[in-house]
């Protein structure tokens, strides 16, 4: 039977849908071929898929990564300033999906934050992209392969309580999952005791004391004012949210809204990692008909690389702690 590897360069030149080119080993078989999309994009990954890519990765390497570090819109920029840094593009490897987002550039960073050893994700995995949300999730499962302990999570995101303004750095403490809570789950499916659980606790995702350590670390860098701790709502988009919608997500008690970052959490909790987010606010949601703006993709980039260099230092003052975590 063809190998994933042979069977990816056969197949990602003639097929130039991303959602076709990222296909697990699973997918194949020596008399079946590529016909059909929609079982491309329904079947999943399996462990030994996720063992192998993540050998693939490592194999560019001599650094073992403690810590993991998804850098969200506009994010970036951090992955410029790991030491000793050495990058594999997704494209490089065999069965992974690539990036479709502007300010997502699609590629791994290995390399050390202060003695840490860490990976960076440069570019992640949305589901208005068309990737289900078990393949957004899926570099996570990569990620623990390697050897992930601590997980990172970074977004951009819009304020829903009033208190917030642009710039803010809000500590995800909960979150409510919007999708997930008619249906649209990230471990719904088939399942494989060896990725962890089946049935999981959410409420205890994100970690007590990596809150309380970012927001100390935060404190000495005088940025108390800019610190906030909040629940985070997560939405699928791509449309940004309507007026009403802004209502609803205040009614649910949600302080900030973006499109990513809590199927990559569910999925680091499930793997046993300790996981910590937080969301840059972009902009602030208004229901004031005389506030009200027509937010663009471009702006909610704009807004992150104007927070870019402090968020390096914090985020570097953050991980270094981590070495003797």
């Amino acid at each position: 039977m063809a190998t994933l590897s042979t069977l990816s360069v056969q197949y990602k030149n003639q097929y130039r849908n991303p959602l076709v080119r990222s296909c697990p080993i699973g997918f194949f078989s020596a008399n079946r071929g590529i016909h059909n999309d929609i079982h491309l994009i329904t079947l999943r990954y399996t462990f030994e898929d996720i063992e192998r890519m993540a050998t693939d990765v490592l194999k560019h390497t001599d650094i073992r990564p403690a810590v993991g570090v998804v850098c969200g819109t506009g994010l970036g920029a951090l992955g410029e300033h790991v030491e000793n840094a050495v990058s594999v593009p997704y494209k490089d490897i065999p069965g992974f999906p690539v990036c479709t987002v502007k300010g997502h550039v699609g590629k791994f960073v290995f390399g050390t934050m202060g003695g840490t050893p860490v990976v960076m994700m440069i570019g992640r995995f949305h589901y208005y992209e068309g990737y289900p949300l078990w393949k957004c999730a899926m570099p996570i499962r990569v990620m623990k392969a390697m050897g992930v302990k601590t997980l990172l999570v970074t977004n951009a995101a819009g304020g829903a309580n009033p208190d917030y303004k642009v710039g803010d750095i809000m500590i995800i403490k909960d979150h409510i999952d919007l999708p997930g809570m008619v249906g649209t789950n990230v471990l719904r499916g088939k399942h494989d005791d060896r990725f962890g659980p089946r049935f999981m606790a959410t409420n205890t995702i994100y970690d007590v004391e990596l809150r309380q350590r970012f927001r100390a670390i935060a404190s000495d860098m005088g940025l108390t004012n800019d610190i906030k701790e909040g629940v985070y709502i997560y939405t699928t988009g791509p449309t940004f949210i309507s007026t009403m919608e802004v209502k609803l997500i205040k009614m649910y008690g949600a302080d900030a809204v973006g499109m990513s970052t809590v199927p990559e959490t569910i999925v680091g909790k499930q793997s046993g990692m300790r996981v910590f987010a937080f969301s840059l606010i972009t902009d602030v949601e208004s229901v004031d008909d005389a506030e009200k703006i027509e937010l663009t993709h471009e702006e909610v980039l704009e807004a992150a690389n104007q927070r870019a260099v402090i968020l390096r230092e914090l985020m570097q003052k953050f991980v270094t702690s981590l070495s003797s975590f």
